[in-house]
């Protein structure tokens, strides 16, 4: 019988970059609250969120 090939890491790296996104969206929401800035925390944590997602696709590229 054929065993299915099992994910490569890089793979699993890739899955996992995407949650940069929502991550430095809340992380920045968390701020901005605390601070009294809800929205522009947002957007500088959307910022880093797709900074640090761009950043782990150049490193495990093919």
């Amino acid at each position: 019988m054929s065993e299915e090939p099992k994910a490569p890491k890089k793979d699993k790296v890739k899955g996992a970059g995407g949650l940069f996104i929502p991550a430095g969206l809340f992380i920045g929401m968390g701020i901005g609250w605390a601070l009294d800035y809800l929205v522009q925390g947002m957007f500088i944590g959307l910022g880093a969120g797709f900074l640090l997602f761009g950043i782990v696709m150049l490193t495990v590229r093919d």
